[in-house]
């Protein structure tokens, strides 16, 4: 049988279709891969994004940097020590790039200028610790990337 070359150029696109197609559907069907969104509300966490850029902004003007350490017995979060610490509210999320299971929020509350996140918690590897609180009204937050 003699194929010309307009059934060879049909045959051709025919078989790289084939072999996109292919790997298209295998892809979409493997469990190993995780198609999701980093976070469950991320639309809703995008709509906020200006609160979060002005209580960033509110802590740089007013002076109320935190100081993250990380020690033995876990990460210490350092409160700036003009604030009194009876006053301060808010909550600490730790987020793990890696696995998602691992995540976990905690209210802050302190008894002294800092606030202790124990070792029994994290993991070793990358955390990603964002700190919002408020202090007599103002909102305030600090984001950071941590290796422990």
């Amino acid at each position: 049988m003699k194929v010309n070359w307009g059934t060879g150029i049909v045959l051709a696109f025919i078989g790289f279709i084939s072999f996109i197609l292919y790997f298209v559907v295998r892809m979409g069907m493997d469990d190993r891969a995780n198609h999701d969104l980093v976070t469950d509300s991320y639309y809703k966490k995008e709509l906020a994004y200006q609160d979060e850029i002005d209580a960033e902004a509110n802590a740089a003007a007013n002076n109320a940097q935190l100081t993250i350490k990380k020690m033995e017995e876990g990460v210490k979060v350092f409160f700036p020590k003009e604030f009194n610490t009876d006053k301060i509210t808010g909550k600490v999320s730790l987020y793990r790039p890696s696995n998602r299971h691992l995540d976990f929020n905690f209210p802050i509350s302190l008894s002294k200028t800092h606030l202790l996140i124990p070792d029994n918690r994290l993991l070793d590897g990358r955390w990603d610790i964002t700190i919002e609180w408020k202090y007599k009204g103002k909102t305030f937050l600090h984001k950071e990337k941590i290796s422990y």
